[in-house]
């Protein structure tokens, strides 16, 4: 009878031992790191590095003047020409485009430098710049 009730614990025993093995795998998986930091130079374990977003290239004239300079250039907020007003653009053509493109890129009396846009690249707001003008002539 002893044998019988030492086999039955031991079973008992066992069982109660996987059912803990399996309550703490599925533990360990809920609290797992969803990602992992990974720098460059370095293995990142399984994962392999995502791939980069190819750039399109610079943003065209017409779309940096809907995104950054819109909002001054059709309203004439703080003195900016607005766009197409052939009168008010006409003295500041006169000066030529490089003197624009400088103002624009360095900022010139109350627009800041690249009309705000801290992360344009000099090219982008050139288009933009040679779009305005296009347009205000």
């Amino acid at each position: 009878m002893k044998r019988v009730l030492a086999v039955v614990l031991l079973g008992f025993g066992l069982a109660a031992g996987a059912a803990v093995a399996s309550v703490e795998d599925e533990i360990r998986e809920r609290i797992k790191p969803v990602g992992e930091v990974c720098l460059q130079g370095e293995e990142c374990g399984e994962a392999a590095a995502p791939a980069e977003t190819a750039s399109s290239g610079p943003r065209s004239g017409s779309e940096v003047y809907d995104a950054v300079c819109m909002a001054c250039h059709t309203t004439g907020a703080a003195g900016a020409p607005v766009i197409g007003d052939t009168a008010a653009w006409a003295p500041r053509i006169e000066k030529g485009i490089d003197t624009l493109i400088d103002h624009a890129i360095n900022g010139f009396n109350a627009m800041p430098a690249k009309g705000g846009c801290a992360n344009c690249p000099d090219e982008e707001i050139t288009a933009a710049v040679e779009h305005m003008v296009e347009q205000s002539q």
